[in-house]
């Protein structure tokens, strides 16, 4: 199948990829605008995982206020440049999770900031429960680690369903922008102010 210019350019304003990916993720789907994005947004997270050792100095505090004065939050997104940093995609980026975090109020960035005493707690709860509810021994360590994730999922921010778009996590969000232009993108650091907590 032959791919039209107009296509490929159509795709190439959709996802802010260069053209020659663009042309090749219509070529693979075979000239389905959606799976040709999808691809773009799969190589665009493997290409993310191969920068995130590079160091990103660069970025952006970003302040967003909610419900009129009733929740703000402080974030900081790094970069590599501060070119990208001063990009519509990067701003938005910051718009988006801080909007998220005054949202779904997570406690930590990743799973390795939350505290281990806690972590361990909650294993003995969720042990406990499947062992109650008469499960076999030998699923109990998967019911455990199903449910700690799932933990995870609620408290870690990277982990969070991205609140516009619950199909993709914060971590994706992020990995997809890395991937769009072209360096490391991380989501270092936030604070969440409520009135009266």
């Amino acid at each position: 199948m032959a791919i039209t210019a107009a296509a490929v350019q159509a795709l190439r304003k959709a996802s802010g990829a260069g053209m020659m990916d663009c042309k090749r993720a219509l070529e693979e789907a075979g000239g389905d605008q959606e799976k040709a994005t999808d691809i773009l947004r799969k190589k665009g997270t493997m290409k993310a995982a191969k920068r995130q050792d590079r160091e990103a100095r660069e970025g952006i505090i970003y302040s967003y206020i909610h419900m009129g004065g009733k929740i703000g939050v402080l974030l900081e997104v790094n970069c590599e440049t501060d070119f990208v940093a001063r990009t519509d995609d990067f701003q938005a980026l910051a718009k988006d999770v801080a909007m998220h975090i005054a949202a779904s109020n997570p406690d930590a960035l990743s799973r390795e900031e939350i505290d281990t005493a806690l972590v361990e707690k909650e294993k003995s709860i969720y042990r406990e429960q499947a062992i109650a509810s008469g499960k076999p021994e030998k699923v109990i360590e998967r019911i455990v680690e199903g449910r700690l994730d799932k933990f995870f999922q609620e408290v870690c921010l990277l982990e969070q369903p991205f609140v516009k778009d619950p199909d993709r996590t914060i971590g994706t969000l992020v990995k997809e922008l890395a991937g769009k232009l072209g360096e490391n993108v991380q989501v270092r650091r936030f604070a969440r102010f409520q009135l009266g907590q």
